[in-house]
């Protein structure tokens, strides 16, 4: 049972806030591929797909953070970092999980197949960018945006069986694979990208102080005096581009009313870090989720004409 407990506690399972965030695009990404309701084929493996490939990650972040997290108060107890797991449990854990994942992606098309490796490497990339990047958040605002083409790739692929037949593989190509997503989705990637520069900005503000002492890049310390500034500019860059990109495919007032509201909720996250205390930045970042959950409600809500 204490086993139990400590990979639950790895995978981060009593924080769903972290999967949600990578839940809400994806899924507002495939009702606007479908044009409504994707089934529950699809809503399945990209509900699923999302929740094992955070815990996968995260299983990879501790093992490549466990040195620099030993100086965070926030993360010194991982199950890792404190040695309660091995460094060996923890990536076979983690594989376990990605390939459960895969599992899943293989029950759609072989073009989104390919797609799954692109969006694997990125993850992969990300725990390492921290030690290079001045921004690293931008390496994970790809990882985490990356269910969105590949939910168009799903919805516009052909169809699921046809990844274990040989027919469906002889009509693979190059173009095939980078025509079954449209520019929309990379504006929408675009767009989510800076949602992720919003809130995990919000997240390094929290471990600053460490941060700096350690040498650990991040947006926090790279924005400096202007992180406040910072965050809710990327806010206004993500709603305007989601706005702008789905204002001709959207039917009714839903779809904005439910960006007024997460507008609304972004000006109240700065009430939240413009002190720039700890709790009030965790805070904002941990109810983030709602932000992409009322998007999602416009998409879902909304009658989208697309394709």
């Amino acid at each position: 049972m204490k086993s139990v407990r400590l990979y639950l506690q790895l995978i981060r399972w009593d924080r769903p806030a972290g999967w949600l965030l990578l839940l809400w695009p994806t899924l507002s990404a495939l009702w606007v591929a479908a044009g409504g309701f994707p089934g529950w084929h699809l809503l399945a493996v990209f509900t699923l797909g999302t929740i094992l490939m955070r815990s996968a990650g995260c299983c990879v972040n501790d093992v490549a953070d466990r040195e620099f997290d030993k100086h965070v108060k926030r993360t010194a107890q991982r199950p890792v970092t404190s040695g309660a797991l091995s460094v060996g449990a923890a990536l076979r854990f983690g594989a376990l999980l990605a390939i459960a994942a895969f599992a899943l992606v293989l029950t759609t098309n072989a073009v989104t197949v390919v797609w799954s490796f692109a969006a694997l490497a990125v993850a992969l990339v990300y725990p390492y960018a921290k030690r290079y990047v001045s921004m690293p958040q931008a390496v994970l605002g790809v990882a985490f945006s990356f269910g969105i083409p590949m939910a168009f790739s799903a919805v516009r692929g052909g169809p699921a069986w046809q990844v274990f037949s040989a027919a469906g593989w002889a009509g693979f190509s190059l173009a095939a694979w980078w025509q079954s997503v449209p520019p929309l989705a990379w504006v929408l990637l675009l767009g989510n990208l800076f949602w992720v520069l919003a809130y995990d900005t919000e997240y390094a503000m929290v471990d600053r102080d460490d941060d700096l002492k350690i040498g650990m890049k991040t947006s926090a310390i790279t924005l400096g005096r202007f992180d406040v500034a910072g965050v809710m500019a990327f806010y206004a860059i993500y709603l305007l581009i989601w706005l702008l990109a789905l204002e001709p495919y959207v039917q009714g007032a839903i779809f904005y009313v439910a960006i007024g509201v997460a507008a609304l909720q972004a000006l109240w996250h700065w009430t939240l870090i413009r002190s720039r205390q700890r709790d009030g930045c965790f805070k904002a970042f941990r109810l983030n989720h709602w932000v992409g959950f009322a998007v999602f409600v416009g998409v879902a809500g909304g009658s989208y004409a697309f394709g």
